[in-house]
């Protein structure tokens, strides 16, 4: 195998050194040195989270849940029969249940920022994993190329090998011939 990232990028990426990108000239350094690109990902995001930034992922992850719609049904529900069946004269939110309708507006005012907050910070995951695999699977082909190479080459060492043995085995019949050749004559 070659010595340098540049001869790996001119032989296997076909490329200058100087039109790689980082990635790629990691990946390289990484084949020349013999270690993996392979990381937790999840590790280093969570690593890097704030506080706020757990919080908006915990209410989006509870916001978004079955438990969560279900639940919330169960108290819309109540707050309906609550109020306009067992409270009728002394009803807390009569119909047609203006503070209800306040709550839920303060509600999915508040969750639906949240929420696009998330999802925002789980977009750049997605990146930062599409980057990452692109790295594994860039470094799998380049090993997958020098097992290819490794492989050639000792196929080519074989035939010369046997080339060679050919040639000597060739030699010994025609040396066993003149010697049998010179028996017949005589």
């Amino acid at each position: 195998m070659n010595k340098t990232v540049e001869d790996l990028a001119n032989r296997w990426l076909k490329r200058k050194p100087d039109g790689l990108t980082p990635l790629e000239s990691r990946v390289l350094k990484s084949t020349l040195e013999r270690t993996t690109v392979t990381r937790d990902t999840n590790k280093a995001i969570a690593f890097h989270q704030t506080y706020g930034d757990r919080i908006a992922d915990t209410i989006a992850r509870i916001g978004g849940s079955w438990t969560f719609i279900l639940g919330f049904i169960a108290f819309l529900v109540l707050w309906t029969f609550g109020n306009a069946w067992l409270l009728t004269r002394d009803a807390f939110d009569p119909y047609p249940f203006i503070f209800l309708n306040l709550v839920l507006s303060m509600v999915a005012a508040l969750q639906a920022p949240v929420i696009m907050m998330s999802q925002n910070r789980q977009t750049e995951r997605d990146r930062i994993d599409a980057a990452h695999d692109y790295e594994v699977n860039l470094k799998a082909e380049i090993e997958i190329m020098a097992l290819h190479e490794k492989l050639d080459e000792l196929r080519h060492s074989e035939i010369i090998g046997m080339r060679d043995e050919i040639l000597r085995m060739a030699e010994q019949i025609r040396r066993i011939d003149a010697k049998l050749s010179a028996r017949s004559a005589s």
